[in-house]
């Protein structure tokens, strides 16, 4: 489910810069149609790799615009904010009753389609409690009050975007908050080996904004993933965000389809293809000047 979610905000989103990233990383963690999941403010500076001020910033237009609401009347493990991405909410329930009723095609969210009631219940799984009550768990309630319908956009009919092969699935969200996106996310700390590593929204982002993937087209840049982590599957478990600026590296100097797969190694060809960024061309000198595998082995 946290693939539609982000789907939906690839597609339907009016967000931009910062407060794109913050939503796409709230909604990499949704674990269903519910659209709401937990997330604590440290963890999402790690995942965007944006500054405490500029995350805070992020959250307060994102809630402004309708597009996420904090529930102040929940809370994730270690007391985690827990958000919930109401238009979407909205637009999955619009796409399952158009698909039940064979409807070729899914109509805008309006001011009539209302948010669907939050079921709390159904939530306790992945570890989001009410506050403040006498249930099993410590400091848990049950909410009282109706939730309050969000201003709304009118999205059009979603799209399915790229999805690279070689990685798996983002998970529902554990039951406890995990310090680094372990496998997927480009900012952690933990190390990780080539064949487990995701590829995570910033660095998805990436590749459109740079018009790798509109160069490439889908089937070129999974192609491109593939071979990259055929080449990599020998090195050594490195940080998230080392095999982030490494997998940049490689799809930006990656030619279509139509032309000779050959790389330019760095210093012996052409200059470095656009795209990169000048900490990613530095890595590739310095790769290429210790003798490691560039990846025209």
């Amino acid at each position: 489910m946290s693939r539609d979610t982000r789907e939906w905000v690839w597609e339907h989103s009016s967000s931009r810069g910062t407060a794109r990233l913050v939503l796409l990383s709230i909604a990499d963690r949704v674990p269903d149609e519910q659209c709401t999941a937990w997330a604590s403010l440290s963890s999402l500076i790690e995942r965007t790799n944006a500054s405490r001020t500029a995350v805070r910033d992020a959250l307060d237009k994102l809630v402004l615009s309708g597009e996420l609401e904090q529930r102040d009347d929940l809370q994730g493990p270690q007391r985690a904010t827990v958000y919930r991405l109401p238009v979407a909410a909205a637009f999955m329930v619009k796409v399952k009753a158009a698909q039940e009723s064979s409807e070729a095609e899914t109509g805008p969210v309006t001011e009539s389609d209302p948010v669907p009631d939050l079921r709390v219940e159904e939530l306790r799984q992945y570890g989001i409690w009410p506050k403040n009550g006498s249930d099993s768990g410590p400091s848990r309630r049950n909410p009282a009050g109706s939730e309050s319908n969000p201003s709304r956009r009118n999205p059009t009919p979603r799209r399915y975007g790229f999805r690279p092969s070689g990685g798996s699935e983002t998970d529902p969200q554990n039951s406890s908050e995990p310090k680094v996106n372990r496998n997927g996310s480009s900012s952690g700390a933990a190390v990780t080996s080539a064949d487990r590593w995701r590829i995570d929204p910033a660095t998805e982002a990436w590749a459109r904004q740079q018009g790798h993937l509109a160069r490439l087209g889908v089937e070129g840049l999974q192609a491109a993933d593939a071979k990259w982590r055929a080449h990599r599957s020998g090195w050594k478990p490195q940080p998230a965000r080392a095999w982030a600026a490494d997998w940049r590296s490689w799809i930006a100097r990656e030619h279509n389809p139509g032309r000779p797969n050959l790389y330019a190694l760095p210093g012996s060809g052409p200059a470095t293809a656009g795209g990169m960024t000048r900490a990613e061309a530095h890595t590739a000198a310095l790769l290429a000047a210790l003798g490691e595998p560039t990846g025209t082995e």
